[in-house]
Parts: structure tokens; C-alpha cells; sequence
């Protein structure tokens, strides 16, 4: 069964949420503030984590970062906030996905079960040999979930390496957005492909020598982004 972390200072808001995900077969525990929450999330074992962004203590920004720096469980961060820079700020820091208040709390559970379900066949993989893709200098070791770019090794949070690992092995293939958001985050952008271009972002301050000049992920402008090879 998995586990599922509800960082929420409004209470009935964090007990709807539990009440549907407890209906789904989800065991949930909540915090309602920030410092408890993150002391959770660093100590126990969870396999996703919700997080509000406005909470008593440590708010849910520095949550993310602290949890993501050691742990790469999905999160999924929910504010009353509609303004695109929280939204970019959350995913920068490593969230997986963001919801804006109020949403359904059925939403949530698709959401919750798409993350869980792509998370546990990215750690289910048995295979024998590491598959290892290299581009150019850049070393990509699929098995181990680990990046070289020129010899030193770069930290990527599961997301930026499931977009950097199927971009590198469709090279030279434009994708839309849309394409590149249902490809990795397992669900439709629904208008929403900020997520896409933050973590395109924060792939290229790790692997490009000059981001205003990028040598492997290229923006095709009004349609996408490909990898040259």
C-alpha cells in the first residue's frame, strides 16, 4: 500500500483529501504545518508527498527544496496561487506537477495514481545490463538513473531525467509540449505546459556550456524542442 504525505495547513481541505485517497487504497498522513511536514518527510518513508505552498513554519518552497535534495518522490504541489511565477518557482525547485486551488479532490487521485504508477516502473526495472545511452559527451546510464556530462557527474530529479533521457534517444525529433508533457508525466497538459519549459530549463543549466547557445536541446520557436546530434 502505498504511502502518501498531505502537507496542508486547512484542515477540511487536508481531510477531503485523505477521505478520497483513503477511499482509493492510499494509507495518508497529514501535517498541518510546515515545520512538522518537512520533519516527516525527511524522516519517515513516503512514496509521494502533497504540498501546500502557504503553511505556518516553513513554507511549502522550502519544503520542496530540502525534501528533493535527499528523497525523489513525486510531489505534487497545491496553492490558492493562479500567478505562472509560483507555479515556475515550484516546479524549478523539483515539485512533479501543480495544482491550483480549488480542484476536485478526484483530480488529485488521477493525479496522485499517474505519478505513483510511472515512479514504481522507473524503480521496477529489472534489467541485467546497464543501458547506457552517449551523445556528444554526454553519458546517460538508464539503469543506474545517472548523468556525465564530459566526465563530471550531474544530479537530475526524476523528471528532468526522464525528459533528458527521452529526448537523447529521439534525436534530432521535434516534440510539441503537449507531446513531451503526456510523455513523461503520463497525462494531458490541460493548457498547462509551463512544466515543460521549466524543466527544459533546468536540464540545460546542467548539461549545455552556454544555455543562450545551446549545442544539444534545441527550441524549434512556435513548435517544440529536439535533440541534435
Amino acid at each position: 500500500m502505498s504511502k502518501i504525505l498531505i502537507v496542508e495547513d486547512e484542515e477540511s481541505i487536508a481531510d477531503l483529501e485523505k477521505d478520497y485517497l483513503e477511499l482509493s487504497g492510499f494509507e495518508v498522513e497529514i501535517q498541518n504545518n510546515g515545520d512538522d511536514g518537512l520533519r516527516d518527510a525527511l524522516e519517515k518513508d513516503f512514496d509521494l508527498l502533497i504540498l501546500d505552498l502557504m503553511l505556518p513554519g516553513i513554507d511549502g518552497f522550502e519544503i520542496c527544496k530540502r525534501v528533493r535534495e535527499v528523497k525523489n518522490m513525486p510531489i505534487i504541489m497545491v496553492s490558492a496561487k493562479k500567478d505562472d511565477i509560483d507555479k515556475i518557482r515550484g516546479l524549478g525547485l523539483g515539485a512533479d506537477d501543480y495544482m491550483t486551488k480549488p480542484f476536485s479532490p478526484s483530480e488529485l487521485v488521477a493525479r496522485v495514481k499517474a505519478h505513483l504508477s510511472r515512479y514504481e516502473r522507473l524503480i521496477g526495472s529489472n534489467a541485467q545490463e546497464n543501458d547506457v545511452v552517449e551523445i556528444r559527451g554526454i553519458k546517460i546510464d538508464k539503469t543506474a538513473r545517472r548523468v556525465w556530462v564530459n566526465g563530471e557527474e550531474k544530479n537530475f530529479t526524476t523528471k528532468e531525467f526522464d525528459l533528458l533521457t527521452f529526448l537523447a534517444q529521439n534525436p534530432n525529433h521535434v516534440f510539441t509540449k503537449e507531446e513531451l508533457f503526456k510523455k513523461i508525466w503520463d497525462m494531458d497538459s490541460i493548457g498547462d505546459i509551463a512544466t515543460v519549459t521549466v524543466h527544459i530549463k533546468k536540464i540545460r543549466e546542467k548539461i549545455e556550456f552556454n544555455t543562450a547557445k545551446p549545442q544539444y536541446i534545441e527550441t524549434i520557436w512556435g513548435v517544440g524542442y529536439r535533440f541534435k546530434v
